[in-house]
């Protein structure tokens, strides 16, 4: 496995999963980030760069451009390696499973020889020290780069996590992941596991926005992102991806719950 420190990070983090071909969710991250007085130095993505939205090169080169640290998700390690899916981790036959199929290849075709390049040499793991605490950041965990890791998952499956993890950079008092793009937080014996969240995709929350997290001297915040749903939603209608993700944009479920457990699906299911 690739790892990155970053060293001792001053001021406020910013840290934020799954672009997922979003160009305009992007620009608002970025843009956020610029705001709050955040540097480029402390700006880290979890990964999934690209996925489900219409923009994947636009995407990366708004990522690139902006000279933040990026951890490899499954969908960068696929690409790089010329892959025909996504990695994913769905079940075959699944809703989500074939669901992929459709904009998994839009990504193929979008993605350019540099960029996979470029995806093929991002850590899978980077760490830092912040006032005094030492932050690993994964994608989905490290025993497997797509673990879905969940806020009501078993105390066993965080650990073993974070055995494996503390196993290749000794020891951390913070894990901060993606992958399963719901935000949380949850306190596993002396180690904080922080999931931040997607920008690229909402909650599955009924609301159009989506999330990031900052951590600081007051702790971890999850923040919300607002941006421009319309645009992202006319750009996938545009180019024909229309197999859900689209409406999710819109009306803030996502396509399918089979993704999620039991406990995390909600009780009456509308997709829009």
């Amino acid at each position: 496995m690739k790892m990155k420190d970053l060293g001792v990070l001053s001021g406020d983090v910013m840290l934020f999963g799954g672009p997922y071909s979003n160009m305009q969710a992007t620009t608002a991250a970025l843009n956020e980030a610029i705001a709050l007085g955040i540097a480029a130095t402390n700006v880290i993505c979890t990964g999934d760069v690209v996925a489900y939205c219409a923009r994947p090169a636009q995407t990366v080169a708004l990522v690139r451009d902006a000279g933040i640290t990026v951890v490899a998700g499954n969908c960068e390690r696929q690409l790089a390696a010329g892959a025909m899916d996504c990695g994913c981790g769905f079940e075959d036959g699944t809703t989500c499973d074939l669901l992929s199929a459709g904009w998994y290849a839009h990504v193929d075709k979008e993605i350019g020889a540099g960029d996979r390049a470029w995806m093929a040499g991002l850590p899978d793991v980077v760490v830092f020290t912040h006032l005094g605490r030492r932050v690993a950041v994964i994608h989905g965990g490290v025993t497997d780069i797509a673990s879905f890791i969940w806020s009501v998952s078993t105390d066993a499956a965080f650990s073993e996590e974070i055995a494996a993890l503390q196993e290749l950079v000794g020891k951390v008092d913070m894990v901060v992941a993606g992958h399963s793009g719901l935000a949380f937080i949850r306190d596993v014996a002396d180690v904080r596991w922080v999931n931040a969240g997607v920008i690229g995709m909402p909650a599955h929350d009924g609301t159009q926005d989506t999330c990031f997290a900052v951590l600081s001297d007051r702790g971890v915040d999850i923040v919300s992102l607002h941006y421009d749903s319309d645009a992202a939603f006319a750009d996938m209608q545009q180019i024909g991806l229309r197999q859900g993700y689209d409406r999710a944009l819109m009306t803030g479920y996502w396509p399918s719950e089979d993704v999620l457990p039991p406990e995390l699906r909600l009780p009456d299911f509308a997709n829009g």
